[in-house]
């Protein structure tokens, strides 16, 4: 998945980093940044994730369920995506990224690969 990943960073100047993070926040794929810098997307995500939930509720003909999250801050953009059951796409961007270039390319990718993204609840394991 690390290529398909890339090729979305190459295909959208401005991409900095390309995360792909179960919802209890567990980084699965990354791209362009090292491992402690994706392992904290990775967490602060998964409680984005939960907050936009509890947003989505107040809406009485939604289903709950988080599609997208942008946030603008000084230096740049942060976008979080559902990416199929229990897995999202996140996405660091320089403040002068194409916005809906890279909403697009996130798009494509999630329908892409989307099945594979999947990550499934873990299991509460009993001591033997």
């Amino acid at each position: 998945m690390d290529w398909m990943l890339e090729e979305l960073a190459a295909g959208v100047p401005q991409t900095r980093n390309v995360v792909v993070l179960s919802s209890d926040g567990l980084c699965m794929a990354q791209f362009g940044a090292d491992n402690d810098t994706a392992d904290r997307l990775a967490a602060a995500c998964a409680g984005l994730q939960s907050l936009s939930a509890a947003i989505g509720a107040e809406f009485p003909r939604g289903d709950g369920r988080m599609k997208l999250v942008v946030v603008e801050v000084d230096g740049g953009f942060f976008y979080l995506m559902a990416a199929g059951a229990g897995a999202y796409l996140a996405v660091l961007a320089d403040d002068d990224v194409d916005a809906g270039l890279i909403g697009q390319r996130m798009r494509d990718l999630v329908a892409r690969i989307g099945q594979h993204l999947t990550s499934p609840p873990r299991a509460d394991r009993q001591a033997p």
